[in-house]
This record gives C-alpha cells, sequence and structure tokens, in this order.
C-alpha cells in the first residue's frame, strides 16, 4: 500500500513591505512522504516571496499555488497562473538538474529556483555554466543554517506571519521566528 502525503494548513500573512504588497492566505500543503520538513517550508518560503507577483506582475488575475511536487516531476513546486491559462511564474526548490530547468523556461515567462541545503553550493559549481545562458531563469540561493530553523516552524497548523523588507525575508509564529536573506546566483 503507498503511503499517502500528509497534509498542513498555514495562515499566512505576508506583509511585503519592499513590493507593498500586505495579504493573508490560508494555505493547504500536502507533503510528500519522501519530502522533509525543512522542503516543504521553503516551498511556503517561495510562496511568501512570490506573493506579491499576484498583484504587481497580473493586477490581480492570477493564482499562485502549490503544483503536485515530488509526486509529478514535471510540475511546478509552486506557479503563478494568471487567468487566460499561461504561466507566468514557475518556481522550484532544491536542486534541480538543467533539462527539467529548460523545459520549465519553454513553459513559464520566468523561472526561479530557491536552492537551499549545504549540498547548494556544490549544485551550482557543477550547474552554473550550463544553465547561465537561460534568460528566463533566476537562481536564489537560501542558507542552510536558516533553513533548518524554518523547518522547526512545521505543524500540522500554522498560524505564520511574513515580513519582507530589504530583501530579507522573516517568517514568525506566535514564539519564534526566523530570518531569511536570499542571495541571487543568477
Amino acid at each position: 500500500m503507498a503511503l499517502k502525503s500528509t497534509i498542513y494548513k498555514a495562515a499566512l500573512d505576508v506583509a511585503d513591505i519592499d513590493a507593498g504588497y500586505y495579504a493573508h492566505h490560508p494555505l493547504t500543503l500536502a507533503c510528500h512522504p519522501s519530502e522533509t520538513a525543512e522542503r516543504m517550508m521553503v516551498r511556503l518560503l517561495a510562496f511568501a516571496l512570490n506573493a506579491h507577483q499576484i498583484e504587481s506582475l497580473c493586477q490581480g488575475d492570477a493564482t499562485l499555488g502549490f503544483g503536485a511536487g515530488l509526486s509529478d516531476p514535471d510540475d511546478p513546486d509552486l506557479s503563478l497562473t494568471d487567468f487566460t491559462g499561461r504561466r507566468r511564474v514557475w518556481i522550484e526548490v532544491g536542486q534541480p538538474d538543467e533539462r527539467p530547468l529548460v523545459r520549465a523556461c519553454s513553459k513559464a515567462d520566468q523561472v526561479r529556483v530557491y536552492a537551499y541545503s549545504a549540498a547548494s553550493d556544490v549544485w551550482w559549481t557543477s550547474i552554473s555554466g550550463k544553465i547561465a545562458r537561460m534568460a528566463r531563469l533566476e537562481v536564489w540561493q537560501l542558507f542552510a543554517d536558516s533553513t533548518r530553523q524554518l523547518a522547526d516552524l512545521a505543524s500540522r497548523s500554522m498560524s505564520l506571519q511574513a515580513t519582507i523588507q530589504d530583501g530579507a525575508l522573516i517568517m514568525a509564529d506566535s514564539s519564534n521566528s526566523v530570518v531569511i536573506e536570499p542571495v541571487r546566483l543568477l
């Protein structure tokens, strides 16, 4: 018998001071049996960092939603799709190979990767020369210490506040907070 995903509920309040975006997002995240809490929380962090584009890129006429993730490798971890069905932003977390990134760049206006973990430096060294020519691609690095702390905020029912100012994100619950400072690699 196959293992089922664990369902997490998150009430995410985003205050993106940099973009002038303030909104409440009730979210449901399915955590695949092989997915870690750290990876799931990085997906949630990517949501917070990109939520402002619902307004700034699509003037409110779009949805930012989680994909099938690990269950379907051809589906993004997160995507912004406007109401015409056009995929505006494709978002991956982790250290994807070159080939899926090429496919993603052909299917979306913009592609973003949020690389995390201690191995992200090794991944970047091995792939940077192969993907540097992809004009639609942005690669961001999240430092392992911060994303491990972010995993500690995970619970089946979460109420989180994400504040983005000067390029840094503070993710907090009622008793803990984590500062994440993404670094753009590409």
